[in-house]
């Protein structure tokens, strides 16, 4: 086979499996090996006008509380990703560790 022949039979088969490419691989199902979401939320207000402030999914080591009550303060993250704050005044909050910044519901 000639190469202008080549050219003509191959050419459209070789831009044909570089179009499919991308569907191909977006079609692969892939693991879910990331770091689960972190969350944080607050209990409803206690007797004692307070709330509880707890959390999971972060990485363990120190994370940073902000309070739209004026509570703040750095807090240690469990092995288990977890956190538990008790009695802190009801307000919005966030929480700080790394670049990650995870807003509180509740």
């Amino acid at each position: 086979m000639n190469r202008r022949t080549r050219l003509l039979v191959l050419g459209p088969l070789v831009a044909a499996s570089f179009a499919a490419a991308p569907a191909a691989l977006a079609a692969v199902p892939h693991s879910p090996a990331a770091v689960p979401a972190a969350t944080c939320s607050t209990s409803g207000v206690l007797e004692n006008g307070k709330v509880h402030l707890s959390g999971g999914g972060f990485t363990p080591g120190p994370a940073y509380v902000y309070g739209s009550a004026g509570f703040g303060g750095t807090v240690e993250i469990a092995q288990n990703g977890g956190f538990q704050v008790m009695n802190v005044p009801p307000g919005q909050y966030s929480v700080r560790q790394g670049g990650e910044l995870t807003q509180c519901s509740g």
